[in-house]
């Protein structure tokens, strides 16, 4: 069942189990019946036997009866020869032995009990009558004494036979019934046995064809699975040679067409340094429009490269100190920072396992734009802050997996939250390109590292008042479920 449990869809294990459980409680119940019918014939048996022994036994009182009465009469008619006295003293002294017997056997049937002690006293009665007459012959009484007696004698025999047929009959009739209770268990026997057979084999028949079904139904999934891999590998085998293309895209973008590119700028600023007075006011506004757009083509060309890499480029998950990554941008744009006059409050943050460089231009791409959206009127002030979580608290993560929350909120513009899934969009923006510098790609290439960490980017914001973006990451990217090990710096410090 181990197998079964592997390979089969939990509802149809279900029916089959509960289909070979049938079968199983059949069987049982068929055992059972069978046990209690056999018993229940063993009994009837055992009762027939007893009403056989009890049937012959009357039957050997009135073979003993008869040779006291054939006895009597032998000596009667031969005027007192002794040899016919033989059977009647034999048969005297087995007549109480074998009224015990049938008392014991009868000792369940008050009836019986009261034909049997009725029996006795004729019996005795009987065997009295015998003796007196057997005296009168031998004391020479008269022969019309001896006749008085063996008529007497005849009646108490014929008291005797009536009471033992009496007494076989109800036997027989108990004979008979139990007979017939014997044949009905036998009877039930075999037709509980047929019956519970069918039940049985039908169950299992339904139960293997809903097996059958099920792994049939199985091989054909296997098979589509098995075809659809291999579409999926011709498609990955696709995939592969477009990333190439797309990589050798990159390299032309990287070398090729940067190069007219800073010619573009290089002569350009000669232009403007050399000859900007030789220039008409007109002129020097075009050449400055020239310049803004070179430059923003040159930025938008590093980001295209930066947002293709994070995929197409392997690197592995090491542990990084995300206090040192902060602290590095911190560095990095510390004048925009002190032209911004801006403030930062930061957690000591965890150490987490992930991409070095990602993680560089994760943190990179956020605080530059919680730089650049900012309020005419007030300076920006940043916070980052970092807890534990655990993936039961987000539908898209994994389930018992600890994860690490990081949020860094500003008190800039902000946006409407209906644009949340916009803004992670590339190319995308909500304001314009003379409000606000940027190339729209930042944001989409924090989507790109965060999913390539697995994990999850969101943000909460209202106009007017700020924006809070949210990053979940794994703690440890092959972590068990039941891995709780995770280094934390509690300590909080500020920037200004």
């Amino acid at each position: 069942m181990k197998g079964l449990r592997a390979v089969l869809p939990r509802a149809v294990r279900k029916r089959i189990t509960f289909g070979f459980g049938t079968a199983l409680l059949l069987i049982a119940l068929g055992f059972g019946l069978t046990l209690f019918s056999y018993n229940q014939y063993r009994k009837a048996s055992v009762r027939i036997e007893h009403s056989q022994q009890v049937t012959n036994r009357l039957g050997r009182i009135l073979s003993l009866i008869t040779d006291v009465e054939t006895g009597e009469r032998g000596y009667l008619a031969s005027s007192g020869d002794g040899i016919y006295l033989t059977a009647f003293e034999d048969a005297l002294p087995q007549f109480s032995p074998e009224l015990d017997q049938i008392r014991s056997l009868v000792a369940d049937n008050p009836q019986q009990i009261r034909n049997l002690d009725s029996l006795t006293k004729r019996i005795d009665t009987k065997i009295a009558m015998a003796s007196q007459q057997i005296d009168a012959v031998k004391n020479k009484l008269p022969i019309s004494i001896a006749r008085t007696y063996m008529m007497l004698g005849k009646a108490r025999m014929d008291r005797v036979r009536e009471l033992l047929k009496k007494m076989t009959e109800i036997e027989q009739e108990r004979f008979d019934l139990y007979s017939r209770a014997a044949e009905d268990s036998f009877r039930n026997t075999l037709i509980i046995i047929f019956t519970l057979s069918l039940l049985t084999f039908v169950t299992l028949i339904v139960s293997y064809n809903l097996l059958e079904n099920e792994l049939n139904t199985r091989q054909k999934t296997e098979d589509q699975l098995r075809a659809y891999e291999d579409e999926l590998q011709d498609k990955i085998q696709l995939l592969e040679i477009s990333n190439e293309e797309l990589e050798r895209f990159a390299f032309v973008a990287s070398h090729d067409m940067q190069e007219p590119l800073r010619k573009i700028q290089s002569f350009g600023y000669l232009l403007r340094d050399r000859h900007e007075i030789a220039l008409t006011a007109d002129g020097i506004m075009y050449l400055n429009k020239i310049l803004q757009s070179a430059e923003r083509m040159s930025k938008m060309i590093k980001d295209l490269l930066n947002f293709s890499r994070i995929s197409s480029k392997k690197e592995p998950f090491r542990s990084v100190r995300l206090a040192d990554v902060v602290q590095g941008v911190l560095s990095d744009q510390e004048l925009k920072i002190n032209a911004a006059n801006g403030t930062f409050h930061i957690d000591r943050l965890a150490t987490i396992e992930a991409v070095q460089s990602q993680m560089d231009h994760l943190f990179s791409n956020l605080i530059s734009n919680a730089l650049k959206f900012t309020k005419p009127d007030q300076p920006p002030v940043i916070t980052i802050q970092g807890v534990s979580v655990n993936g039961d608290d987000y539908e898209e993560l994994v389930p018992g997996k600890k994860y690490y929350k990081i949020t860094i909120a500003d008190n800039g513009i902000g946006f409407n939250e209906k644009y949340i899934d916009h803004i992670f969009k590339i190319f995308q923006r909500l304001h314009g390109k003379s409000s606000y510098e940027g190339t729209g790609i930042g944001l989409a290439i924090c989507k790109r590292i965060v999913n390539n960490h697995k994990g999850l980017i969101t943000a909460q914001s209202q106009p007017n008042v700020g924006t809070t973006f949210i990053i979940v990451l794994p703690e440890k990217q092959n972590q068990s479920v039941h891995d709780n090990a995770t280094t934390h710096e509690t300590s909080t410090y500020t920037i200004g």
